[in-house]
């Protein structure tokens, strides 16, 4: 049986030529009031999909700067008066409701096709009191009003400060607590959060700033220096934020996009976070010969790895001019279709982002230029067209995990469950493992016949037993196999579902000449090839009455295809100990012959957040271990000598020794041998020497969250010695050297009930066990987080609960 782990749901048809689709908005800072039906038109036709409107006007700002000032005045006069120090503080002012005049949005067609951009004036984070009382009355009120017009998607400047880890008062928690205010008030508004890639760019003045009336304001500013750009601390003032909100659905990035990217690192982990959409502004562009605006190669890259997600995030241009056309209707502009002049859109001189000193040696050079005084007024909307079209196609793995990313499966009872055909037919589709196990089989057929090892067959022909057959496409491969090395076969296909059963006799008449023996059985059951014809071949003989010679032969070659996403986890050691009995006792060859399970910590806020959803009505839905092709995540450990990224956790071969065997038989049903129960309570320790467990050191470099562990295999199918090895593996960074391509299994997840957080240069333990009481096997897990605080201790900064699947453990 292979994977039936795989999604058995139909995802949307790929298209074979789909590229991304780019949703390019406008952005301008001090747009023209209001977004009227021919502002829209006219940006939709130069190109641009959408515009953002402020939601409140200059009218309502001035409002609540008189508030202000009216309020600080009386507040003076009450200090200085002599009743001071014996009456209370005045209370804060409260906004009167909006009026017509306040705002430029009205409920209506338009609103569809427009992003609601909440006032950048205000300040959150304010240390004062009053500014942080009135600038969270400004957000709920436009959150509420934009909520009654139909807006869907509205974007909240980021905090003011972002150094969580300041021993002053930056607010980081204030404005989180803001926001989770928000998202109740908008109960059906996505909002998203906009926060630069890394460091705080600090905002130019602004006219009826809310900051400069806070009364700590002077000391605040003179208390500042200028420090070293801490990369990470954008991300760790988002990751506090949607912490704070229980990693809301509703609640997602709008990244401000740099001139200078970052460290891979970094771009890694904004790519695992819900990105709504990427901002840019002119001093995101460099210059090419012809003057135009183009990103660099490294920006390209960015972007066509960001778009690759299952959710692509929209585009928008920041204060890049106005919507050209508005000032004269009658000239008619081009429309920005993805085919410029090649000049336009030509590479600048330089392929790589500048460096930060470059990028500010280049803008202040830039802004001394004289400008042109006829320049395209949507080149930067042209070119973000041009890039749409220049998208490279999807991979082969692309197109078959087209719908899956990210796509949480609960795993099936392999034992228990019989597949349907559509579920045979997925993993049937993937070309790569058909060839690697028929390579495996043709390359032990030479083996066999090279060293004259004797076969089980009275004939001389070498005996070979598909285990599991499924639809069959194994018994085909073990068909051509025996073609192509010209070693005579005698192959026999088990299978314990009644319904493929019926398929793979009809493949017998039709496809393979009634050469191969069907048999319906489990495989655990099977006394192997049936010599005496006394017995029906068709039907498993169960029977344990002694007989004075038995009927059955022995198997030379046992092939299957029982592997899970972490090796083991569809119970193949257990299957496979069940079958030996017939597997020859000297020469006998399993293919697989043996298989790793591979461990790694990270990153997922997408899958926690899916996961919390669903713990609301499943109790399990966070001890699951779901199989899940993994997309929007990022790993955290750094790869070092002695403690790698992804590391093994434990091993199994086949076959087992006989006496490994034997002692499990005895014990069975409580035997001489056991009877104790063995380590898990409720069974009888037959099944103990397929338990496992390993404690795993992970060094993080850069501070994260752990959300869970993905979990990878790898397996040898056939060792050929000299000859190499054919293998396969799930690992990412493995998998092109071992099996390019191949697409059968998607890794599993095991998820933290809890996120856990770890600063920089931290070390993370992973403990996690395979058990068993005999009748079901499950898996419990564990993270530890540490810091060093001197060269031999270290000191625990947190743990995860102990994970446990036993209550969806699969039963054997």
């Amino acid at each position: 049986m292979a994977s039936p782990q795989q999604p058995v749901v139909d995802p949307p048809s790929p298209v074979d030529d789909f590229t991304p689709t780019f949703y390019v908005g406008h952005h301008e800072s001090k747009r023209p009031l209001p977004i009227t039906d021919f502002v829209l038109r006219q940006a939709q036709d130069v190109g641009y999909d959408m515009l953002t409107s402020p939601i409140t006007s200059p009218h309502f700002h001035s409002r609540v700067l008189t508030l202000i000032s009216e309020y600080l005045s009386e507040l003076s006069l009450f200090e200085s008066s002599d009743n001071a120090a014996t009456k209370s503080t005045p209370p804060a002012p409260i906004i009167p409701p909006l009026t017509p005049v306040d705002t430029p949005l009205t409920p209506g067609d338009t609103v569809s096709q427009l992003i609601a951009y909440s006032s950048p004036w205000i300040d959150l984070c304010s240390s004062d009191p009053l500014i942080s009382n009135i600038s969270r009355q400004v957000l709920n009120i436009e959150i509420a009003y934009t909520s009654f017009c139909g807006v869907g998607n509205i974007i909240i400047p980021g905090p003011r400060s972002y150094s969580s880890g300041s021993t002053n008062n930056d607010g980081l928690m204030q404005y989180a607590r803001a926001i989770q205010e928000a998202l109740t008030i908008g109960s059906y508004i996505q909002m998203a959060i906009h926060i630069p890639m890394y460091g705080n760019d600090e905002v130019k003045d602004m006219t009826g700033d809310l900051r400069p009336f806070a009364r700590d304001h002077n000391s605040t500013a003179k208390g500042k220096s200028i420090k070293e750009i801490d990369l990470f601390e954008t991300w760790d003032a988002w990751n506090l934020i949607r912490s704070v909100c229980k990693y809301n659905s509703r609640l997602s990035v709008a990244l401000g996009i740099p001139r200078q990217l970052p460290i891979e690192s970094l771009q890694s982990r904004w790519f695992a976070e819900p990105l709504r959409l990427l901002s840019f502004t002119p001093s995101t562009f460099l210059k090419n010969k012809g003057g135009h605006p183009v990103l660099s190669k490294s920006h390209q890259s960015l972007i066509t790895r960001y778009m690759r997600l299952k959710l692509p995030p929209w585009l928008l241009l920041c204060d890049v001019g106005p919507i050209p056309g508005l000032d004269d209707p009658l000239h008619r502009i081009s429309t920005a279709d993805g085919f410029p002049s090649p000049i336009a859109v030509a590479d600048a001189s330089r392929s790589v982002s500048p460096t930060p000193a470059e990028a500010v040696d280049l803008l202040s050079k830039e802004s001394q230029k004289p400008r042109p005084k006829h320049k395209d007024p949507a080149a930067h909307l042209i070119y973000m067209r041009y890039l749409q079209r220049s998208q490279p196609l999807r991979t082969a793995i692309e197109k078959f995990g087209s719908g899956y990313q990210d796509y949480l499966q609960a795993p099936l009872q392999p034992l228990t469950d019989n597949l349907e055909s559509v579920t045979y037919e997925v993993f049937e589709k993937d070309p790569v493992k058909y060839d690697w196990y028929e390579r495996a089989i043709a390359q032990a057929l030479s083996d066999w016949t090279e060293q004259r090892k004797p076969t089980s067959s009275p004939s001389g022909a070498v005996v070979i037993a598909v285990a599991g057959s499924g639809r069959g496409p194994l018994v085909t491969r073990a068909l051509r196999a025996s073609e192509m090395t010209g070693v005579p076969v005698e192959l026999w296909a088990v299978e314990k579902n009644p319904n493929a059963y019926v398929l793979l006799q009809r493949h017998n008449e039709e496809d393979w000449g009634g050469v191969v023996k069907v048999v319906k059985s489990d495989m655990r059951a099977w006394k192997g090839p049936l010599r005496n014809t006394t017995g029906p071949i068709g039907q498993a003989i169960t029977t344990t009455s002694p007989a004075p010679a038995s009927p059955y032969g022995k198997v030379d070659i046992l092939i299957s295809e029982l592997l899970g996403s972490f090796a083991d986890n569809e119970l193949s050691p257990e299957c496979l100990d069940g079958v030996q009995h017939v597997l020859a006792p000297q020469f006998g060859i399993s293919i697989p012959s043996s298989y790793t399970a591979h461990l790694t910590p990270i990153l997922a806020p997408r899958l926690h957040a899916d996961i919390s959803h669903r713990a609301i009505t499943d109790n399990t839905a966070t001890e699951t271990p779901y199989v899940v092709m993994l997309h929007a995540i990022d790993y955290l450990a750094t790869s070092v000598p002695d403690h790698q990224r992804i590391q093994e956790a434990w091993e199994f071969v086949h076959p087992l020794p006989a006496t490994t065997l034997a002692i499990a038989e005895a014990r069975r049903g409580g035997g001489v041998s056991g009877g104790g129960g063995g380590s898990m309570s409720g069974g009888d320790g037959a099944n103990e020497h397929n338990t496992r467990s390993v404690r795993l050191k992970f060094v993080c470099k850069d501070r994260g969250v752990v959300n869970g562990l993905a979990g990878y295999f790898e397996a040898v199918l056939y060792d050929g010695g000299e000859a190499g090895k054919v293998e396969l593996s799930t690992r990412p960074d493995t998998i092109d050297a071992k099996s390019k391509d191949m697409i059968s299994w998607f890794p599993i997840f095991f998820p933290l009930k809890t996120p856990l957080y770890f600063p920089d240069d931290s070390e993370l333990e992973v403990s996690i066990w395979r058990q068993t009481d005999d009748r079901k096997v499950w898996y419990e897990w564990l993270v530890e987080a540490f810091v060093m605080v001197g060269p031999d201790k270290r000191m625990r900064l947190g743990m995860s609960e102990m994970g446990s699947s036993r209550k969806v453990g699969c039963l054997m």
